[in-house]
C-alpha cells in the first residue's frame, strides 16, 4: 500500500511539473504566433521579408514543438513522437508542417492547464489560511466571528464544498494532461499510413526471425543426433556384435544399459524439439518438469488464471527450458528462480539465476528465443552483467 501510494505521488508530481512547464512553452508559443501574424502585415508586398519571417516561423515553431515532445517523454513518459523516417526530420525533431499545426491548438491546452494549476494553488492557499487561522488563532480576514478567527462551524461548512473542488480540479488537472498527450500524438505522431508502413515491416522481420529461428532449431536437432544419438548406436552396434561372438554376459549387460542410456538421450531430444506434456498436462507441469530435470534448486511461480494460446505455451516452455538450461551447465549458479504470471493480457516469462552472469544475448540460444518472442509480438530481454545475476525476461501477448 505504502509502495502504491508513493507511485501515485510521484506520477501526480510529473504531472502538475509537465502542466507547469506546459504553461510557459503555451505563452511562449502564443507569442511566437501572435508576434508572427503581426509582423506578417507590413510586409505581404515584400516577397524577401514574408519569406524571411516564415522561416523563423517555422524554426521557432519546430524548436518549441521538439521542447514540448521532450517535456511530454520526460514528464509523462513514453515516446509521443515518431523516429526521424516518419517525416519528422533530422533527429526526431518535427517537421515545419506538424510543428505549425501542433502549436497552432497546444497553446489553448497550455493555458487551460495552467489556468487549473492556477485555481488549485489559490484552493490550497486559502485552506492553508483557513486551517492556520483554526489552529494558530490567527486573524483571518475573509470570514471571522467575533474573536477574529476562523472558527471550527467555518471549518467545518467549508470542508464539504472545498473537498468536491479539490476533486473537481484534480480531475481537470488529469484531463488536461490527457489532453496534451493526444495533441502530441495527433499532430507529431506517425500517420495511420505511417503505422500500417512500419507494421509491415515489422510483420516482414518477425517472419524472416521466424524462418531463421526454426532453422537454427533444426540444425542444433541435427547436431544432438549426429553428436549424441549416432555415436551411442554405433557403441551400441560394436558391443552387441562382441557379445554375440563371444557369447559374453557382461557385454550383453553393458549393451543393455547403452541401450537404456540411449533411449534416455532420445527421449531428451524429443523433448526439446516438442515436449508431449504441453498437449497433455498443460504448461504448469511441462515446466515442473523442466525444474525437476535441471540438477538444482528451482523455484516456479506459477499465476495465470486460465488457458493460454497454445504459441504462447510454446514460447513460454522454451524461455524457461533455455535460460534453465544455460543456468544449470555455463552459469555455475545454486539456485534458479522462475516466474510465470498472466497480467491483463501478457503472459511475463522471469527467469533469474545466481550465477557468473555473462550470458551473451546474441548467442544461438537466446537469439533464437528473442526470435520467437518477437513472431507473438512480444520481447525477450536479457540482463547478464559479469558477476552475474542473469535475468532473462519475455513478455509475449496473449490476445
Amino acid at each position: 500500500m505504502g509502495e502504491r501510494t508513493e507511485h501515485a505521488a510521484r506520477r501526480w508530481a510529473r504531472t502538475l511539473g509537465g502542466l507547469t512547464l506546459g504553461g510557459a512553452t503555451a505563452l511562449a508559443e502564443l507569442a511566437v504566433l501572435a508576434v508572427a501574424g503581426l509582423a506578417l502585415l507590413p510586409v505581404l508586398a515584400w516577397p524577401d521579408g514574408r519569406a524571411a519571417v516564415l522561416r523563423r516561423l517555422r524554426a521557432a515553431a519546430r524548436a518549441l514543438a521538439a521542447l514540448n515532445l521532450r517535456r511530454l517523454a520526460r514528464f509523462c513518459g513514453g515516446r509521443y513522437g515518431g523516429p526521424p523516417d516518419d517525416g519528422l526530420g533530422p533527429h526526431g525533431v518535427p517537421g515545419d508542417v506538424r510543428a505549425v499545426r501542433y502549436l497552432a491548438v497546444r497553446w489553448a491546452a497550455g493555458l487551460l492547464g495552467l489556468a487549473t494549476l492556477v485555481l488549485l494553488a489559490a484552493g490550497l492557499v486559502a485552506a492553508g489560511s483557513v486551517l492556520v487561522s483554526w489552529l494558530f488563532g490567527t486573524e483571518w480576514s475573509a470570514l471571522e466571528d467575533e474573536s477574529g478567527r476562523a472558527s471550527t462551524r467555518i471549518v467545518l461548512l467549508a470542508a464539504v464544498p472545498g473537498a468536491v473542488l479539490l476533486y473537481l480540479n484534480l480531475t481537470g488537472i488529469a484531463g488536461v494532461a490527457e489532453l496534451d498527450r493526444r495533441l502530441a500524438r495527433h499532430f507529431l505522431g506517425p500517420s495511420r499510413t505511417e503505422l500500417l508502413q512500419r507494421r509491415v515491416a515489422e510483420l516482414a522481420a518477425s517472419r524472416a526471425g521466424a524462418v531463421a529461428a526454426v532453422d537454427a532449431e533444426r540444425r542444433r536437432i541435427e547436431r544432438d543426433l549426429h553428436d549424441g544419438v549416432q555415436q551411442r548406436l554405433v557403441a551400441l552396434g560394436m558391443l552387441l556384435g562382441r557379445a554375440r561372438r563371444q557369447n559374453d554376459s557382461e557385454l550383453l549387460r553393458q549393451a543393455h544399459e547403452e541401450s537404456q542410456r540411449l533411449l534416455a538421450e532420445l527421449r531428451e531430444v524429443a523433448w526439446r524439439v516438442y515436449p508431449a506434456a504441453l498437449d497433455t498436462l498443460g504448461l504448469r507441469e511441462a515446466l515442473e518438469a523442466v525444474a525437476e530435470r535441471a540438477g538444482m534448486p528451482v523455484h516456479l511461480t506459477y499465476e495465470v488464471p486460465g488457458p493460454l494460446p497454445k504459441p504462447v505455451e510454446t514460447a513460454a516452455y522454451f524461455v524457461v527450458c533455455e535460460a534453465v538450461t544455460n543456468a544449470a551447465k555455463h552459469a555455475e549458479a545454486e539456485r534458479i528462480t522462475v516466474d510465470v504470471v498472466q497480467e491483463g493480457g501478457t503472459l511475463r516469462v522471469r527467469v533469474r539465476d545466481d550465477g557468473k552472469g555473462g550470458a551473451d544475448p546474441l548467442g544461438g540460444g537466446l537469439s533464437g528465443l528473442a526470435l520467437r518472442a518477437a513472431a507473438l509480438d512480444g520481447r525477450l530481454t536479457v540482463d547478464s552483467p559479469p558477476g552475474g545475476p542473469t535475468v532473462i525476461e519475455a513478455e509475449l501477448p496473449c490476445g
